[in-house]
């Protein structure tokens, strides 16, 4: 076995800043290669011209951060393997994405997902996922080694009541069973992929939509690698620590500081490799990071500047787009200060993607899906939704749910120096509001509360959406939207669902009302993801 290390060597030095080099290349090569695409959709779409390989990569990427690399390993490592199941998930996910959401985008030619430099961050992108995997089955590869196999690794994980993967309980207030995963994550990942600006901008930069939907389904088999990889990670480290946690121990001050210390631990005596690792987990983070900076200069220059400036050329907006890029970078760094007061990094994550886009996915379902949603029912259910997962949301901050819904499983340190297990570092946040709050007096209104804020932090999104969707046809059918006639354009059509339907005949066609259509050029003559046969069929169906 190497001799550990603490701290990094020249080589991790060297490696680290390697990586990072060439990420920055990346970069700089299709700047100055793109110098003469100088339009606003060059920078923010790839003049839509990207393949399904690197956009799957760039898609699979996005998903894989830094919150990821620490974050799910040490979440299997504290309650189990039982999130394997988000393989389930993930696959409901690129289905509902690829068949309910990218046909409405891809048809529209939009860029912003919210309309009523991306060749960069996808080749960065792909790079940057080919050293995540490589880092992560080092660390795993090296652990099953010392464990003797992967058999001793999985049987210490059984014995440790890690392999719990029978929970099929009902209860929706139970951190993670089976259905709180697979109904919960689907939203909740739903909400990600289908609607997140991010993604979209990737896929419909793609060539054809049938190669944007070819990207997605490309991307489920990188979410699974992952998925195996973090779940074997997390594994290998229970079966390392299983009976000295470094946590509990005041080894590490935070829970999502232990993936860094097993590649330290095991990897220390290997110059480069530690640093191989750090500089996957900033490569998650780039790549999810530069992702949301492109997509956030994109909305904001499709929302906000070309509705209102209507006279900005091409290319001044070009480089309002690079200024808002560097502008959202600043701000992201400033944000990324307050991750550190965060105790898991995953579970935080989520919840905050449950409670802003479970809102914004009900949204967006009640528009395409149902047309007879308006407006008013739309605005209605939207801030119904926000306020039912803000209400919980921040309910579950300020009361905690207790260890029977957490269901956390044992963390030792019986075989840890006893003179280690003086300090009191293990005293986290959590736990001390656990401690107090479970002190204090209830009456049953508050342990109603209370046990409400127990609800599952995956049900947010679910319960936020189903929220949106009902309170929004509910006022729509009150407020006169059965008599509103919509474009088919802008809702999901029978034609979307298989390639093998005819489109509808011209009387099948729903004129539009009070809805001024984009011109011809806006839905599709500019997205060269648009064959003859699609842009014909569209022309066909608006004559």
């Amino acid at each position: 076995m190497p001799v550990s290390s603490s701290s990094f060597s020249t080589w991790d030095y060297v490696v680290f800043v390697a990586i990072l080099l060439i990420s920055a290349l990346v970069g700089i090569y299709h700047a100055v290669v793109g110098r003469g695409h100088t339009t606003s959709e060059d920078f923010l779409l790839g003049s839509r011209q990207m393949g399904s390989v690197p956009v799957a990569l760039s898609l699979t990427a996005s998903f894989m951060s830094a919150v990821t690399m620490l974050g799910a390993p040490y979440d299997t490592y504290h309650f189990g393997a039982v999130n394997a199941y988000f393989a389930i998930p993930y696959m409901l996910v690129v289905i509902f994405s690829a068949e309910v959401f990218l046909p409405v985008f891809y048809r529209l030619g939009v860029t912003s997902s919210y309309q009523g430099g991306l060749k960069a961050v996808v080749w960065t992108d792909v790079f940057q996922i080919v050293i995540m995997v490589i880092g992560l089955v080092a660390v795993i590869v090296k652990a099953l080694m010392l464990e003797g196999g992967i058999n001793n690794v999985l049987n210490t994980a059984y014995h440790g009541g890690r392999l719990n993967f029978w929970n099929f309980d009902p209860n929706p207030f139970q951190r993670h069973t089976f259905w709180t995963i697979v109904i919960g994550g689907t939203f909740t990942w739903t909400g990600i992929y289908g609607i997140n600006q991010a993604q979209v901008q990737r896929y419909i930069s793609c060539k054809t939509r049938t190669q944007a939907k070819v990207a997605l389904y490309l991307n489920l088999i990188g979410l699974w690698i992952i998925l195996v990889c973090t779940v074997l990670s997390g594994l290998s480290m229970y079966s390392l620590y299983h009976d000295c946690d470094p946590w509990t121990s005041g080894k590490v001050q935070a829970p999502d500081q232990l993936m860094p210390y097993m590649v330290m631990d095991i990897l220390g005596g290997y110059p480069g490799l530690p640093g191989l690792f750090v500089a996957c987990a900033y490569s998650g983070t780039l790549s999810t990071v530069s992702s949301s900076i492109n997509a956030l200069a994109a909305v904001t220059v499709e929302d906000l500047i070309k509705p209102y400036f209507t006279t900005l050329p091409e290319k001044k907006l070009s480089w309002i787009s690079r200024a808002l890029s560097v502008l959202f970078g600043a701000v992201c760094i400033g944000m990324a200060g307050l991750a550190s007061l965060m105790e898991y990094l995953l579970q935080a994550a989520l919840s905050i993607f449950g409670m802003v886009g479970g809102p914004v996915l009900g949204l967006f379902t009640l528009g395409i899906l149902f047309s007879w949603a308006n407006c008013t029912g739309g605005i209605v259910g939207l801030i119904t939704g926000f306020a039912f997962a803000l209400w919980i949301g921040i309910g579950s901050q300020i009361h905690p749910p207790p260890p029977e819904v957490t269901m956390s499983l044992n963390l030792s340190t019986a075989m840890c120096n006893i003179s280690q297990l003086s300090n009191e570092t293990s005293w986290t946040t959590a736990t001390l509001l656990t401690t107090v709050m479970s002190e204090m007096p209830r009456n049953d209104r508050t342990e109603t509360l209370v046990s409400w804020y127990s609800l599952s932090y995956l049900y947010l999104s679910t319960f936020a959406t189903l929220i949106v969707i009902i309170v929004g046809l509910v006022v729509s059918v009150l407020t006169g939207g059965r008599k509103a006639q919509v474009g088919t354009d802008l809702l999901l059509n029978r034609t979307d669902l298989s390639c093998y339907f005819p489109w509808p005949s011209a009387d099948e066609r729903i004129d539009v009302a009070d809805w001024n259509p984009r011109t011809d050029t806006a839905i599709g003559s500019i997205n060269f993801g648009f064959g003859h046969t699609e842009l014909d069929s569209i022309e066909g169906r608006k004559a």
